[in-house]
């Protein structure tokens, strides 16, 4: 089965890159320097920054459907990314290189009906699984050890 895996949309974080580390604070965003890659994975470009880049840590809802399984959580942002990522039939970096990822299925009204972890290798599988499932309509990958979301994944 053919997928989709998307990075969150540029526009939405754009205003934020290069504002002052004070401005940032006052909208609960701080600005990192990259010292390590694999390490901080970008959510636009889904792939890991650089050493010597710099990314914003913000809290960020991932999950806004009105349901139990709302959630928001900590994610970076490269201030060096240009597009949003959408990869077909590929696993970006950011995903390919964790040891697990926890994949979550929802429907439309964005109620959990399925889950599954995988390494980031080999997640192809459990992908063309839980899309297979008729009243599946997403996934959400997340950093399994962390919990941060990491991408959204649609039937191509």
């Amino acid at each position: 089965m053919s997928f989709i895996v998307s990075g969150l949309p540029l526009e939405e974080f754009r205003p934020l890159f290069g504002l002052p580390d004070e401005a940032l604070a006052e909208r609960g965003v701080i600005r990192r320097r990259v010292d390590a890659n694999p390490g901080f994975p970008c959510r636009i470009t889904l792939e890991d920054a650089q050493p010597g880049e710099t990314v914003l840590l913000l809290n960020y809802e991932h999950q806004s459907a009105d349901t139990p399984y709302r959630a928001r959580h900590a994610i970076y942002v490269s201030e060096q990314a240009r597009e949003t990522r959408r990869a077909i039939d590929e696993i970006p970096g950011a995903l390919r290189v964790r040891k697990a990822i926890s994949l979550r299925a929802f429907d439309e009204a964005g109620m959990m009906l399925d889950a599954d972890v995988a390494p980031g290798s080999e997640l192809e599988p459990a992908i063309e699984r839980l899309l297979a499932i008729p009243d599946v309509a997403y996934l959400h990958a997340h950093n399994a050890g962390r919990g941060c979301y990491a991408a959204r994944i649609d039937r191509a």
